[in-house]
């Protein structure tokens, strides 16, 4: 029938020939694979303990300058850690940091769009003036005010992250939620007696699913950024904790005699950042069909 849904495999297909017809996404996509793979074999890969300090080789240059060893492929910081094992589980923090941000982040943002959505009225008009005061401050400032009064640490970097974040999940999802309570389905499933709670998880948020992945996908590379942010205000993961933004701050002092202390983490930060933005982009472009069109 011309009218029957595609399948499964088809509609795969599709989407993937839509994603890859934007280049960058793509290198987004290679780069995001390589940094999950580094972070789930960062036991094997990493030569040395991120921790580990070696007295007698402080500040050691990477294996291509003079006087580097290939103990140390990329160099010591100025206590003697390897820095290719300190970036190796940096990648595997910051894609915690990432995924637990954006993933609760995305849950409270999408229940509280979908309630005001839904319940309207008073609720509606609370929770998204609510959004508003959160969207007055910007959102570093926000956060250092949130860790300030909560105390410098990762776990309380992550909650500030996910505060400043929650504001565009929650308006992405009412706006997306209201467009779809205006169609014929919808009022066709009320009419059959559907609950509110089945409306609004079965049957509205399922549409509502595209914008919401990009956004996520964008909200990765915001969480792991506004992190490094605190982390190198000293606000964030606490020495030795091998997380670029630590990282960052505790290389300041060398950038004259040791540029590599502050340029790796820096390029990492950088390189990830960027995949996840161009993975989003990549999203966007697949999933609107207005785009596409």
């Amino acid at each position: 029938m011309s009218g029957a849904v595609a399948p499964m495999p088809g509609r795969l297909a599709l989407f993937w020939r839509s994603f890859a017809e934007n280049r960058g996404a793509v290198v987004g996509l290679a780069i995001m694979v390589v940094l999950i793979i580094i972070s789930v074999l960062a036991d094997v890969l990493a030569l040395h303990s991120p921790i580990e300090q070696f007295r007698a080789h402080f500040l050691i240059p990477p294996i291509w300058q003079e006087g580097g060893v290939w103990a140390f492929p990329l160099g010591t910081d100025d206590v003697g850690r390897d820095m290719l094992s300190r970036l190796i589980y940096g990648a595997r923090l910051s894609l915690i940091i990432g995924f637990s941000v954006a993933s609760l982040a995305l849950l409270t943002g999408t229940t509280l769009g979908l309630t005001a959505a839904f319940a309207g009225g008073v609720v509606d008009v609370f929770i998204m003036r609510l959004m508003d005061i959160l969207l007055v401050f910007p959102s570093l400032l926000l956060a250092i005010v949130i860790v300030a009064i909560l105390g410098p640490g990762l776990f309380n970097a992550m909650l500030a992250v996910v505060v400043v974040t929650l504001p565009g999940y929650t308006r992405l999802a009412r706006a997306s939620a209201l467009s779809e309570l205006a169609r014929d389905y919808v009022t066709a499933t009320r009419s059959a007696g559907a609950s509110t709670l089945r409306l609004m998880f079965d049957v509205v948020l399922p549409n509502c699913a595209a914008p919401l992945i990009v956004q996520v996908s964008l909200g990765f590379a915001v969480a792991i950024l506004d992190a490094a942010a605190l982390g190198f205000l000293g606000l964030g993961a606490q020495p030795p904790t091998p997380e670029w933004g630590t990282m960052l701050s505790g290389a300041l002092q060398f950038y004259q005699r040791a540029w590599w202390v502050l340029a790796l983490p820096g390029l990492a930060i950088l390189f990830t950042v960027l995949a996840f933005n161009l993975v989003g982009d990549g999203l966007r472009d697949a999933l609107d069909p207005k785009l596409k069109r």
